[in-house]
């Protein structure tokens, strides 16, 4: 990875006529540095998103790409990515030490990957959260903003660092982040297109109890959104007025795996089910509906034109009816064998570069099929491509 990517893009992948260029980007913690690699491949292939949706650890990534000049988003990602995953209180280990522990027997990779995860939990990660100390009583009443294992207000003053709110609320690009409303329990997107976003809203969709605590905007709390649904895809793709539309969903949980036979595997298939907030049948169901508006227009498209002027029933099919085509590219992050069911809060550097890379890799191999960039043609105008369920094919 370099750390100062040069300011073109190596090789510029010319797009159809799309409308709407989505990256759409799911809640999973230390895994999200996948979705930093996906998005350094995006732009070395002159692929630009006009709208960027995002969940917890995908609203913040959501925050650092929108939120610089392009020519500077990939190196500002690692920046914000490295500080992150910084430990809290002492240094990492020396990089030979950890270069040595990396390259030697499997057990040795599976216990540092645990020792990681074990010191986010004891230390915090700079920049990012720290433990409460003492630990809060669950029963201790106060401020709400309080109740939780960790504190988060350093993300505040981490994001400020990296991020231009100015430039995600003069809307170069359209931003949209899911949170919950703790009082109400309703899901919400806060999107540059109907408010000013400020830290706080990307915090707040970041913010998974008991863990972290809620964030206040305006008077309301809110909670992660991924307590509601850990993937903005139905925003995109559900958005009114319809658009022709290329989106690239990239997902840190998959709901395909082995069957565990461990208490271990148990913990970590079950987040995996859990977290990838079912993205298959989303998109089954998302295909279906717009095979149904496709229907609909061809058949109004039949109806004469003074029929279609005077009745009601035309007037409501209309409204429905819908021509535009999509086209979601999913990028699925793929388990490591050395990987527990702590992957999503360890924070380690070499674990961040690993997962960085593979993202980087399956964006390159994705879009070495160019013809899957195409609009559909058939008659559903919905159309899914995943590298990985090719291969399996």
């Amino acid at each position: 990875m370099t750390a100062n990517p040069p300011n073109v893009p190596k090789r510029a992948i010319e797009l159809p006529p799309y409308e709407t260029v989505a990256l759409v980007l799911q809640g999973g913690g230390a895994l999200g540095a996948y979705q930093a690699g996906v998005y350094a491949g995006l732009y070395e292939s002159g692929i630009a998103p006009n709208w960027i949706a995002g969940i917890s650890i995908g609203a913040l990534n959501t925050a650092v790409i929108a939120g610089n000049a392009p020519e500077r988003r990939v190196a500002q990602l690692e920046a914000f990515w490295r500080t992150i995953c910084e430990p809290g209180v002492f240094p990492p280990l020396p990089a030979p030490l950890e270069a040595a522990i990396l390259n030697g027997p499997e057990s040795g990779r599976v216990a540092y990957s645990a020792w990681q995860a074990w010191r986010a939990l004891m230390e915090g990660q700079k920049g990012f959260f720290t433990p409460r100390w003492p630990q809060p009583l669950p029963t201790a009443m106060g401020d709400p903003a309080h109740a939780s294992y960790y504190d988060t207000s350093a993300l505040r003053g981490t994001l400020e660092r990296f991020v231009d709110f100015d430039r995600i609320n003069a809307r170069e690009i359209r931003v949209s982040v899911g949170a919950v409303n703790v009082h109400t329990g309703n899901f919400v997107y806060f999107d540059n297109t109907r408010e000013m976003l400020r830290a706080e809203h990307f915090m707040a969709s970041g913010a998974l109890p008991p863990g972290f605590p809620a964030v206040e905007i305006d008077g309301q709390y809110f909670w992660d959104g991924g307590l509601v649904s850990n993937t903005p895809l139905s925003e995109v793709l559900g958005t009114s007025p319809r658009r022709d539309t290329l989106a690239f969903q990239v997902d840190l949980w998959s709901a395909r795996g082995p069957l565990p036979d461990n208490l271990n595997d148990v913990a970590g298939r079950q987040k995996d089910i859990q977290f990838s907030s079912r993205t298959r049948l989303v998109t089954d169901n998302l295909q279906r509906a717009q095979h149904y508006r496709r229907v609909l227009r061809e058949i109004l498209d039949r109806v004469p034109a003074d029929v279609r002027a005077r009745d009601p029933w035309c007037h409501a099919a209309e409204e429905i009816a819908c021509s535009k085509r999509y086209n979601v590219i999913q990028l699925i992050y793929r388990n490591k064998e050395y990987e527990g069911h702590y992957k999503d809060y360890q924070f380690g550097l070499s674990t961040m570069l690993d997962h960085w890379a593979s993202g980087l890799d399956d964006v390159r191999r994705t879009l070495a099929n160019p013809e899957w960039l195409a609009m559909p043609s058939d008659a559903r105008g919905f159309i899914t491509h995943d590298i990985h369920r090719h291969e399996v094919i």
